[in-house]
C-alpha cells in the first residue's frame, strides 16, 4: 500500500459539502482507504479574483492504486461532483489533486508527482503540515523549511474539519 496526499478544494455549491463527500468517495475507491485528513482551510483565490473564496484541504489515503490509476478516479469523483473548467484556475465545486504519491518523482504529459507548485501554496502547505508535520518532500525539502517561502499565503484556518467518514 502506498502512501498518498491528496489535495481537496472548492468554492462552488457549499465546498464544505463537496469536500467531506469527495473524502468518503476516496474511501470508497478500490484497495484505498482514508487515513486523515486536515482541518478546512479558507483562501483568496489565486486566479481570477472575481469567484467566491476557496475552501481547501488535505487527506492522506493508502492505496494500491498507480498514480495513473489514482488521477482517472479522482478526475470521475470530480466529475461526479459536476466539476467544469470554465477557466485557468476559475471557479469548481471540486478539485482534487495528487500532491505525493510515496516518495516517487513522476512527469507525464498527465500528471507530475510531487506536484509541481505545491510549495508555493499555503492553502496546501499549512493543512499538509498539519497532517504530516515532518515530512520530506522529494526534490524540495523539509515542509517546515517550505512554508516561510510560500507565495500565496493569505489563509484562514477554519474552527470546522470535514465530516467524519463513514464506511
Amino acid at each position: 500500500m502506498a502512501s498518498v496526499y491528496i489535495g481537496l478544494g472548492g468554492n462552488l455549491d457549499c465546498p464544505k459539502s463537496h469536500i467531506s463527500q469527495g473524502l468518503i468517495e476516496l474511501n470508497h475507491l478500490p484497495n484505498t482507504k482514508y487515513i486523515i485528513c486536515s482541518s478546512f482551510y479558507q483562501s483568496k483565490p489565486m486566479g481570477p479574483q472575481d469567484q467566491p473564496d476557496y475552501i481547501n484541504a488535505v487527506a492522506k489515503i493508502i492505496t494500491m492504486l498507480t498514480p495513473e490509476n489514482l488521477l482517472l478516479c479522482l478526475q470521475q469523483i470530480e466529475k461526479n461532483h459536476q466539476r467544469i473548467k470554465t477557466r485557468h484556475w476559475g471557479e469548481r465545486t471540486l478539485d482534487l489533486d495528487i500532491l505525493l504519491y510515496e516518495d516517487i518523482q513522476l512527469k507525464t504529459v498527465r500528471l507530475t508527482i510531487p506536484h509541481p507548485r505545491m510549495h508555493e501554496r499555503g492553502f496546501v502547505m499549512y493543512p499538509l503540515e498539519e497532517i504530516a508535520p515532518h515530512l520530506i518532500i522529494p526534490s524540495m525539502g523539509h515542509i517546515r523549511e517550505l512554508i516561510p517561502h510560500c507565495i500565496y499565503t493569505d489563509i484562514t484556518k477554519l474552527d470546522e474539519t470535514p465530516y467524519p467518514i463513514s464506511a
